[in-house]
């Protein structure tokens, strides 16, 4: 039976990613010509555009897998660190409606919420990357896993 630990570790985790997995993986999958067209508002070919799909597709379904199950987790989480901060820099582009500054609700504010918590969903990500470890450690052993299902202590029998 699981522990309570093994739950909540698991469950905080897929609060982290749950938003890519199945959510936003599906949104493009049945929705894939639409998903495109806002590729193509940074790259007008239609073809390097869907190339950007299929590769966000890949990071969206394997990162969050890997993550779940604490295989290569720490070199999965930064991936999904760094996916999420280029995404909120091509496609959160706050300052780009120019309305930012208007008073009221204007499209730059809203897209300005979306980029900060695209940044705040790194952070976490992150967290499991080097929340445990440096810098030089990952880069010496990028695929380590953190472990996050290893049992340290035995929860007391009720």
């Amino acid at each position: 039976m699981p522990t309570l630990a093994f739950v909540v570790t698991l469950g905080v985790r897929y609060l982290l990613v749950i938003l890519f997995f199945p959510f936003s993986a599906l949104d493009k999958m049945l929705g894939f010509k639409g998903a495109v067209g806002q590729a193509q508002e940074v790259v007008s070919s239609r073809a390097v555009a869907s190339l950007l799909l299929l590769a966000g597709l890949c990071v969206e379904i394997v990162m969050p897998l890997l993550i779940l199950t604490g295989v290569a987790d720490r070199l999965a989480a930064f991936v999904m660190a760094g996916y999420c901060m280029l995404t909120a820099l091509l496609w959160k582009r706050f300052w780009h409606p120019g309305d930012f500054w208007k008073g009221g609700d204007s499209k730059g504010r809203g897209l300005f919420w979306d980029f900060l918590k695209n940044f705040s969903l790194a952070g976490g990500f992150l967290l499991i990357t080097f929340g445990s470890m440096t810098l030089g450690g990952f880069i010496a052993d990028p695929f380590s896993s953190t472990h996050p299902y290893a049992s340290h202590e035995q929860e007391p029998a009720p």
